[in-house]
Parts: structure tokens; C-alpha cells; sequence
């Protein structure tokens, strides 16, 4: 990994220098002094990266703080085998991973592990959150006192336990000392992501954490038409497919009539230099500012009659008193919401009280954004933002074709060249199109439910690098107890059991709307 290198500057963000992806290391018991900016924790270890190395002559967690660890090295957790820490390089993830495990299996402590160390990296990070767990990274309490603990822990479980909140709070409080004590993590590393990050929970089409205004304005990208067209088709498509979905109306890009006029008035306004808000968008459907579409008259291709009514039905939405929580909030702003000021920025997407299409509806716009954002920026080897979802089921699946699949396969293919990595997490490996996702570079696998899940697994692995070990690795799956995975990269020669480190987050569970509201 060599020597000490200065943060040189990509965009907004700084990165530093280079990375392989590291499964042990020859350590140097006197790391050398910390720079002056850097936090106590960071200090630089001098060590040499031998990926080959017998396992044999490592140091062993046992004698491993994570004041050893250089900017960009994840610590995940420990070997099983050899008790060895389980290191993992930031820029490993610009080739995107996916994370697979049943309910029980930790999958979900082992993302806000990863999101963890993100950020004690100073990695900005986009958290897609159906469910509502990964708003847990906010739950970070660096003192371990009970009485942070107590408005977190479950009264339920308090009184079936026969407890009052308060003696389970300080039990809580006293499991995770214990925790992070045994995975040798103090409470600096959790001060330094209290003070130095900055965890915000969005709640599109709800007021109970920092609203999103999603549909406030439908400004034109800065984008340049001559050379940015496919960009700005694209975002115009995804648009369009998130208005639709959301207002019920099932119509395809290519041939569905409703899409192509949508997406036609707006390519027109942004070309002549217009912004539009959706009520201005269904005021244009009536008398759309084109006379022909292809090679036949507007009327002929979507009668006036027929455009009346697709203009009523957008209205009705629009009319609908829920609808306005959706215009309500801060601006849709992908370089505001990870970059700017002084703080590393977390964004955290809360859907868990979103109906199925309105997810659809977030996650496509969202990232249509994204990816407009990451295509203005400079190329870059290092990981300069992290893109997680917490569960994937619906978004990408292998038969069918919904509205967030584009825009996420997308950034699998194209994400890369812009340093910016995305991790796709779920615990229903059948419903994913692995063969679309052969971009992966790195699979971390966690207990499974069937033999079926196995298959689609191996299947996805072996589309991603073509060198897996399928006997060995199903072997390996097998045999996994909770909180263990195997972790398979292209970069590395044979998978990796390991046992997942302690969250320094306190794993509350899924979080209501007033929970949301109380952060």
C-alpha cells in the first residue's frame, strides 16, 4: 500500500492514495506519528501488502486496534480460521458488491459496518432504506451511557423480560461495551464519526424526518445537448417512468404512448432553456408544444380526447391531498446532499412507509439524479462515494423490467470510471438479474435459506469473474453460522469465511416514523 500520500482533491471530495485489495497484513508495532490534520485513530501503520502471505505470521485480532488502519481500509471483522482482522480497501468497492443473506443472518449489522467505515474514511455515502434499519447509523453513542440507550430499547421486550426500560437500557449499554471491547474498537473511532460526519434521515412524502422535495421542480440539468444528450434522455426517461408509476399508469418507454409524450414535451421545454414543475408538465399534455410525433400528426398518434384524459388523471394526483408532501422539503440536490461544508456528508433514504410503486417512484428519480451528478465529475480510481441499498427485492429483478432497474444497472456498468461504488444488499437471492450484474466485483454471502439460493448465488458469481470454486464455495456456504460470510472478490484468489466486528451504531431495529422524528 506504500507510504503516506497527501489527499489530492476530485470534486468535492478528497481521496487519497492507492488501494489493493488487502486480506491481511505484515504489521509494524510502531506506526509513525499521525499527520497533523489527521484524527487520533488514523495514525499510518508502515506495513507492506502481501495478499499471498501465510496466514500463519499475522498479527491476530487479539493484538489489532484499529489506530492501525490507513484511510480506506475497511475493518470488517475477523478470519474464523486464524482470529486474523479482515481488512478491506475502499476502492475495491468502485467495482460494486452485493451482499446476500437470509433474515437472521447479520446482513444488515455488516452494512452499517461497511457504512461505518465509510465514513471514518471521510467517503461520502447514499443509503437507499425500504425497510428502515439503516437509520440505526444515527444511533451513535460514544460514552455507552444507559440513558442514551433507554428511548431506543424496546419497552415490549423490557416488560415480557420481566425489566423495567431503564435496567434494560443499561444492559443494552453494557452488551455493546463488551462487544466493541472484544472486536478492539474505543470510543474514538465513534466520537470521530459523531463529530466529523454528518447522518441526515430524508423522508420523501413524509414530514417526520427532513422532507425531500421530489417533484418541487423538474429543472433541466446544466447539461450541454451537443454532447450530453444520452444523459439527459436518460434523466428525462426516468422522470417520466417515476411520474407514471406513481400515478398507476403502466406504459413502456419505447412503444407505450403516455411515455413518449411525456418524455417528448419535456425533451422540447429543456431544449428551449424551460424548467417545468409537474403542474406546468400536465398543463402541456392538452396542447403539447409539437404538432407531430415520428412521422404522424399528434392527433392521429394520441388523440386530443385521449390526452384530456391523461391530463385529468395526472391532475387527480396532483389534487390529492398526500401529494403534497412529495413538493415538500429540501430540494432533490444530489451535490448538496454528499458534499459541501465540513462534515462528511451520509444521506439516508427512508421508505419503510412508502407504498411498493412509490419506492419505485423515489429510487428511480433519485438515482436518475445520481447518475447526472457522477457524469459531471472528473474520473477517478479511488472511491470518492458509496451507493448502498438494504434491499434490492423488486428493483432489479430477472424477468421483468420496472422503473429503478435502468438507472441502477446503469451505475454497475458505468459508475467505475467516476469512483463511485454501489453495494446491493438482499435476502432474496432469486429475485436478482445476476447476469446484469456481472459487474460485481466483490459478493459477500451470508447464510441462505435453500438450495435454491445457493444456485442463484453461484450462478451470479461465476457470470461476475468465471473462477469460482462452485464445490468449495457451496461447502463454505453451508457451514456458516450467524454473523459469518464468505467474501468473494475478482481480486483475491480463494473466498474468505469471517465473522462480522461489533456496530458501533446501536442496532435498534427498523425504525417508525416517530422514531425517525425524535433524530
Amino acid at each position: 500500500m506504500g507510504g503516506d500520500k497527501p489527499p489530492r482533491e476530485c470534486g468535492a471530495v478528497a481521496h487519497h492514495g492507492p488501494s489493493c485489495f488487502v486480506l491481511g497484513h505484515d504489521w509494524d508495532d510502531s506506526p509513525s506519528e499521525p499527520a497533523a490534520a489527521e484524527p487520533p485513530w488514523l495514525r499510518q501503520a508502515q506495513h507492506t501488502a502481501t495478499p499471498n502471505l501465510s496466514l500463519s505470521n499475522k498479527r491476530r485480532l487479539a493484538t489489532f486496534t484499529p489506530v492501525d488502519l490507513q484511510r480506506g481500509e475497511f475493518y470488517l471483522g475477523s478470519l474464523t480460521e486464524s482470529g486474523e482482522p479482515l481488512l478491506y480497501e475502499a476502492a475495491d468497492l468502485t467495482t460494486h458488491g452485493v451482499i446476500v443473506g437470509m433474515t437472521g443472518s447479520g446482513k444488515t449489522g455488516l452494512g452499517v459496518d461497511l457504512i461505518e467505515e465509510a465514513l471514518l474514511s471521510g467517503i461520502p455515502c447514499l443509503i437507499l432504506d425500504p425497510k428502515g434499519d439503516m437509520g440505526n447509523l444515527a444511533l451513535n453513542f460514544p460514552e455507552l451511557d444507559p440513558s442514551d440507550f433507554e428511548p431506543w430499547v424496546d419497552a415490549g421486550t423490557a416488560a415480557k423480560e420481566g425489566k423495567s426500560v431503564a435496567e434494560l437500557a443499561a444492559e443494552t449499554a453494557d452488551t455493546w461495551r463488551k462487544g466493541l471491547e472484544r472486536t478492539g474498537i474505543g470510543p474514538e473511532r465513534m466520537r470521530h464519526i459523531r463529530e466529523n460526519a454528518e447522518v441526515t434521515l430524508y423522508t420523501p412524502g413524509s414530514g417526520a424526518g427532513v422532507g425531500l422535495s421530489v417533484l418541487g421542480s423538474l429543472a433541466a440539468p446544466e447539461l450541454d445537448w451537443e454532447t450530453e444528450a444520452e444523459v439527459i434522455r436518460d434523466e428525462i426517461e426516468a422522470l417520466v417512468s417515476s411520474v407514471l408509476v406513481l400515478a398507476g399508469i403502466d406504459s413502456d418507454p419505447v412503444s407505450g404512448r403516455e411515455h413518449i409524450l411525456l418524455a417528448n414535451i419535456v425533451e422540447t421545454l429543456w431544449r428551449n432553456g424551460e424548467d417545468l414543475d409537474l403542474a406546468a408538465l400536465v398543463g402541456q399534455i392538452p396542447n403539447p408544444p409539437f404538432r407531430k410525433l415520428g412521422v404522424f400528426d399528434i392527433d392521429t398518434f394520441f388523440p386530443a380526447e385521449d390526452r384530456t384524459k391523461l391530463a385529468l388523471r395526472l391532475n387527480g394526483l396532483l389534487a390529492s391531498p398526500s401529494f403534497a408532501s412529495w413538493l415538500e422539503g429540501e430540494p432533490l440536490d444530489i451535490a448538496g446532499m454528499l458534499t459541501g461544508g465540513d462534515k462528511t456528508k451520509t444521506a439516508i433514504i427512508y421508505m419503510s412507509h412508502l407504498s411498493d410503486s412509490e419506492r419505485q417512484f423515489v429510487v428511480t428519480l433519485l438515482l436518475s439524479k445520481l447518475i447526472t451528478w457522477m457524469r459531471g465529475l472528473a474520473g477517478s480510481s479511488e472511491l470518492r462515494a458509496l451507493i448502498y441499498m438494504d434491499e434490492v427485492f423488486g428493483f432489479v429483478p430477472p424477468t421483468a423490467e420496472p422503473p429503478a432497474k435502468k438507472p441502477i444497472l446503469t451505475i454497475l456498468k458505468q459508475a467505475r470510471a467516476y469512483g463511485v461504488g454501489m453495494v446491493l444488499s438482499t435476502q432474496n437471492p432469486v429475485d436478482l438479474d445476476y447476469k446484469a450484474m456481472s459487474n460485481a466485483g466483490t459478493w459477500i454471502v451470508g447464510r441462505l435459506q435453500t438450495e435454491n439460493d445457493k444456485r442463484r448465488i453461484l450462478e451470479g458469481m461465476e457470470s461476475a469473474s468465471g473462477a469460482v470454486d462452485v464445490s468449495a464455495f457451496d461447502r463454505l456456504i453451508s457451514n456458516l453460522e450467524k454473523r459469518q460470510f464468505v467474501l468473494h472478490s475478482t481480486k483475491s484468489t480463494q473466498p474468505r469465511v469471517f465473522s462480522t466486528r461489533w456496530a458501533m451504531s446501536y442496532l435498534a431495529g427498523p425504525l417508525t416514523r416517530d422514531q425517525v422524528a425524535l433524530l
